[in-house]
């Protein structure tokens, strides 16, 4: 097991000591028991931090996956602050996260129910982060990264954590305090791939074009028809 770790007022951890536990599917199964708002439940290896936020929201689940982008932002911004500055970190509208252009792990979100209309009794969102290449010969996939092969060897996993957390809660703040303007404002800086062909579903040369009010994907085809992808079907069982 890891050093105690600390979070902000509001969170308290729990760790998973085996590598195989998976910190989403026990995130959900407490959240599903009863257990209160604010616990990150982690699990650090050698070759992956992963970890899960439980929030309990009070407005409709349509509105509630702002958490999505929100825990994005903060894992942005904690990273910012601990690699050194010419280490890149983008976010895909579909939970992927890129550090320097290719993909070192992704968010997952899961809900009790998938009703966007309907406030959700708890709402979980998860990092996943490949800190160590799956194997040595990373030209085999280019697309695919690691943290520590991108110039961030100095950063630990457990102080990143502890920052993501801290992150996370000031813009979960802001939002409350703000509204949803400032954290668009942040998360298009971060987005990748506006004004590209998307690659979200295959056979569609639609292109991205931002994010309606509660982050729907705005595509846009050939023939200039626009559609809208809800951010809910991102939601896992």
């Amino acid at each position: 097991m890891t050093m105690s770790l600390v979070f902000p007022p509001l969170m308290h951890g729990y760790e998973l000591d085996k590598p195989g536990h998976d910190p989403f599917e026990v995130a959900k199964s407490k959240a599903i028991q009863g257990v209160e708002a604010g616990l990150v439940v982690y699990n650090l290896t050698h070759e992956a931090l992963r970890a899960t936020f439980i929030f309990t929201p009070e407005v409709s689940l349509n509105q509630a996956m702002i958490m999505l982008p929100i825990c994005g932002i903060g894992f942005q911004n904690a990273l910012g602050a601990l690699a050194p500055p010419e280490v890149a970190v983008h976010l895909l509208w579909s939970g992927g996260v890129l550090i320097n252009g290719a993909r070192c792990g992704k968010l997952r979100v899961s809900a009790n129910h998938q009703d966007p209309t309907k406030v959700p009794d708890w709402l979980c969102v998860g990092l996943e982060l490949d800190l160590w290449p799956a194997s040595e010969n990373m030209g085999e996939t280019p697309n695919e990264t690691a943290l520590y092969a991108e110039g961030c060897s100095e950063v630990d996993a457990s102080t990143l954590l502890e920052a993501w957390a801290r992150h996370t809660l000031n813009w979960l703040t802001r939002w409350e305090a703000d509204g949803a303007r400032t954290v668009h404002n942040e998360w298009r800086g971060l987005a990748h791939g506006i004004g590209e062909k998307q690659t979200y579903m295959k056979d569609s040369n639609a292109v991205f074009m931002g994010v309606d009010d509660n982050f729907g994907m705005l595509l846009r085809d050939e023939d200039g028809t626009t559609s809208n992808i809800p951010l809910t079907t991102l939601l896992e069982e």
